[in-house]
């Protein structure tokens, strides 16, 4: 009998694969994740992006067991966000970066927290040289512009760590826009 009360989630891992440090492979990490009994896993890019079913609807508990079981096969920690693919469907419908004239070097991103975000800075935040932008917050997504034609150095995800906290993990627009396609 097939179980039809499966959800897709959206997992972003962080910190892996930089620099030739905390190597994670996705074969393996498809590999992890179907033997935990997950269905239809993907992965997308070398990054730690993935794609799973479940019928398992606590998010939380799914990031810890997931954690869990990765610290344990890898012998690092490894965090993990994870979101519903209707929570990212939600702000794709919502269309954050509709306003802004795309150019060869704006970059878009959007920043996943675990928790829902909270700051007492007033939206837009611009950092000083006017390269870096928090457009908006849905959720516990932070959605932020990088202007590399403004500034010299990327900083930006430093910005959104020293505001949300070192809890937190960036990817690009169109990355998150062929996520939710798989």
């Amino acid at each position: 009998m097939k179980n039809t009360n499966k959800i897709t989630i959206l997992g972003y891992l962080r910190g892996i694969n930089v620099g030739g440090h905390h190597k994670v492979p996705m074969a393996e990490l498809r590999h992890i994740l179907n033997d935990m009994g997950f269905a239809n896993v993907k992965t997308l890019l070398n990054s730690g992006n993935m794609v799973f079913e479940t019928d398992q609807s606590t998010i939380e508990n799914l990031e810890s067991k997931i954690e869990t079981h990765l610290n344990q096969y890898f012998k690092f920690p490894i965090p993990l966000i994870l979101k519903t693919k209707n929570e990212l469907l939600e702000l794709i419908q919502k269309n954050p970066f509709e306003a802004i004239s795309l150019h060869a070097d704006l970059r878009l991103y959007v920043s996943f927290l675990k928790t829902r975000a909270h700051t007492d800075k007033s939206l837009p935040y611009r950092s000083d040289d006017g390269g870096f932008e928090i457009i908006s917050i849905h959720k516990n997504c932070i959605c932020s512009v990088l202007d590399l034609s403004k500034t010299k150095t990327p900083d930006g995800m430093k910005v959104l760590e020293n505001i949300f906290g070192k809890n937190i993990t960036t990817r690009n627009w169109n990355t998150l826009l062929k996520m939710v396609e798989m």
